[in-house]
């Protein structure tokens, strides 16, 4: 039985869709086939075939996400799955391992995705590089808010006119949060304000901006409203450049006639509605859970890149099965003014697998908690309280876009 792992050509994008389908065990519709075959046309792909049939894959959107200070090259994993009559044959390790072989060659520092299952992929090196809350508001009843909200008008938009009003706002919020993608006017479209054709429950995607006409908007919601008694707001995505403008948006989200209750499924851990809400049995925090998992495929070039909020000079001793060139010794100098990482025979202040490197790097986890969980070795008393002072950032990490 040979068993060989190369790239997937276009011509069996429905054989990656009949893959996933059999894995999930799920049956998309051709509308839903026909949209993610225009996705995968546009990532990179590598399969597990046995002879000439499909039995393994991974694939790879090329994203810029953005971490302390900077973006970075990031592939964006997807549609992973191994057939059941394949498992335990090793085929993702390999796909993993020649995954990242390609992400060095594009000079892509970071691996990332969405884990279906968060048993598996800790083994691989990847950790929740940011979590989220799944935030409930009781909207039977007006808002009770601790402040004014911004008396701005507020306005719905066109989807097809969405793209060019919202992104200035989203860019400014990603440069300020770690975790987030950099969009397309495609990606706009397609990912952030399309409507899901199969869900015969989900209205049309609203979009509502705060600002002005004609001058740049100061926030916006994308949202639907479900059927049901009573109807839902669902909340996708909300972005607000001041606590009042966030106000003002969730004021109007929760005013909305014939509804009783607003959903964000994904808010940031240090979301400011938790400290503005006036009732926090009218707004509640329902779920709290790993959101995007991260992954060092390049260590030093991944340290280099970040921003540092305090001087460092640290010894790693860093543990990667999976990528030889990141296991060893690493000293690690940095400052708000730049960082160098670089190989050393110094005594090591902290010893870490990949993982919780990766757990950290974006300023979501502190490592000094990991030492207290026993997940890392501190050498030098105060190594983790030192580091986790240069690797804070100002705002927690947030990805809230699974893609």
């Amino acid at each position: 039985m040979s068993l060989d792992i190369r790239e997937i050509p276009e011509e069996h994008l429905d054989q990656i869709l009949d893959l996933a389908d059999l894995a999930f065990h799920e049956k998309d519709s051709d509308e839903k086939r026909e949209r993610y075959r225009d996705v995968l046309s546009r990532c990179d792909r590598i399969g597990a075939y046995d002879d000439d049939t499909l039995v393994g894959q991974v694939a790879a959107h090329r994203f810029a996400l953005s971490v302390p200070g900077t973006e970075l090259g990031c592939a964006g994993l997807d549609f992973v799955a191994v057939a059941p009559t394949h498992r335990r044959r090793g085929l993702l390790a390999r796909m993993m391992a020649e995954q990242w072989r390609r992400c060095a060659a594009a000079g892509q520092a970071l691996s990332c995705l969405w884990a279906s299952e968060n048993a598996i992929y800790g083994r691989f090196g990847y950790a929740p590089g940011t979590e989220g809350y799944t935030v409930e508001i009781d909207s039977r009843r007006p808002l009770a808010l601790r402040i004014t909200p911004d008396p701005r008008p507020l306005r719905l938009i066109d989807a097809a006119k969405a793209p060019a009003v919202l992104d200035p706002v989203y860019e400014a919020a990603r440069a300020l949060r770690p975790g987030r993608f950099a969009r397309d006017e495609a990606w706009w479209a397609k990912h952030v304000l399309d409507s899901d054709d199969d869900d015969d429950d989900e209205g049309p995607a609203r979009i509502v901006v705060l600002g002005e006409p004609g001058a740049p908007v100061a926030g916006y919601a994308v949202y639907h409203v479900t059927a049901g008694t009573p109807r839902v707001v669902e909340v996708r995505e909300l972005e607000a450049d001041s606590a009042p403008v966030a106000a003002a948006l969730w004021d109007y989200l929760a005013s909305i006639d014939l509804t009783g209750k607003v959903v964000a499924w994904i808010r940031p851990l240090d979301d400011p509605l938790l400290l503005f809400a006036a009732d926090r049995d009218q707004v509640r925090v329902t779920k709290q859970f790993p959101a995007l998992w991260i992954r060092l495929v390049d260590v030093p070039a991944a340290l280099t890149a970040r921003s540092w909020a305090a001087t460092v000079d640290v010894v790693l001793q860093v543990r990667d099965r999976g990528v030889p060139a990141n296991d060893g010794r690493f000293r690690l100098t940095a400052d708000p003014d730049g960082a160098t990482c670089t190989p050393t025979e110094a005594p090591a202040e902290l010893t870490l697998d990949v993982r919780e490197l990766a757990a950290g790097y974006l300023g979501g986890t502190p490592v000094a908690r990991l030492v207290a969980a026993g997940l890392v070795v501190e050498h030098t008393p105060g190594a983790a309280a030192r580091l986790d002072a240069a690797l804070r950032t100002d705002l927690l990490p947030f990805a809230h876009e699974d893609y």
